[in-house]
């Protein structure tokens, strides 16, 4: 059972409410403002994040609020759920509907059930379990049901002072390898109600976070696997159902790798399993 604080009331709420194993979210993007920012897309061929066209209106909030639904969603699989997501947003152009869809797959974000530009409980099956949206946004047309998670905003240094406006929007920044889930990662390592200004040395060190994460991964993978330490699995899983901890989570795994009593096969089992929930891609570099 999820147990989310509802921010109307900041109570912690069970959801879906017991019996059901059912989850229905609805996933409200801010609005899409052309005159702000750019959109952050791929080459699938290379792996380095392009320019996938300007004028979108799709910035990193945006993409904060896509990635606290892709958690739900994962979260609540990963303890047997059943989940439909709706995403609500204003009438898309083809150009932002493309875009939308870029942003998605090179974030690891998993798409919607569907898209209803309002009103989503008919494309839920029924009223929304929980709704994730910007503080300030009512959401449906001000219809109030269901647990609301506000999501904080997410800011980028100005690109003439930073690197990290160049990632995110687009263009690689030139002295690394840019890679589209060290947002993720970043992201995930702040709590997500809260105010975010991401920065260059910030996205960089979370790209030496994956890089170093995938080689140890790769590492462990060779040593005959071992069982999920038991107090690791239940504190992981205590932090991601209350609350969504994604942080808390990242911090387990930060520390597990310096304990000398896991073995490397218990700690690729750990991260491998908690990577279900991550989205990060940690098992990507085994056999390389």
């Amino acid at each position: 059972m999820l147990r989310i604080t509802d921010t109307r009331t900041g109570h912690l709420v069970d959801v879906p409410a017991a019996p059901r194993r059912l989850l229905r979210s609805s996933v409200h993007l801010p609005p899409l403002d052309t005159d702000t920012d750019t959109d952050t897309g791929t080459d699938t061929d290379t792996g380095t994040t392009e320019d996938t066209g300007s004028g979108t209106g799709i910035g990193p909030w945006h993409l904060r609020v896509l990635l606290v639904g892709d958690v739900l969603a994962r979260i609540a699989e990963l303890n047997g759920l059943q989940v439909v997501t709706v995403l609500t947003t204003g009438e898309l152009t083809p150009d932002r509907t493309g875009a939308l869809d870029r942003i998605m797959a090179v974030l690891g974000i998993h798409p919607p059930t569907a898209v209803a530009p309002r009103r989503p409980d008919a494309a839920l099956g029924g009223p929304a379990d929980v709704r994730v949206l910007a503080p300030g946004d009512d959401g449906d047309d001000g219809l109030a049901t269901g647990v609301r998670i506000e999501v904080g905003r997410v800011d980028t240094a100005p690109p003439e002072q930073d690197a990290s406006t160049r990632e995110l929007l687009g263009a690689p920044d030139p002295s690394d390898t840019a890679d589209p889930l060290a947002v993720r990662l970043l992201l995930l390592g702040h709590p997500h109600t809260e105010p975010l200004t991401i920065t260059g040395p910030a996205l960089a060190e979370a790209r030496r976070t994956l890089r170093g994460w995938r080689g140890q991964v790769a590492d462990w993978a060779r040593h005959p696997s071992k069982p999920i330490p038991a107090d690791l699995l239940r504190r992981s899983y205590a932090a991601l159902t209350e609350n969504l901890d994604t942080a808390a989570v990242l911090d387990l795994l930060t520390a597990l790798i310096d304990r000398p009593d896991i073995p490397p096969g218990a700690r690729f089992e750990t991260f491998a399993h908690l990577d279900r929930v991550l989205g990060l891609d940690l098992a990507r570099d085994i056999g390389h």
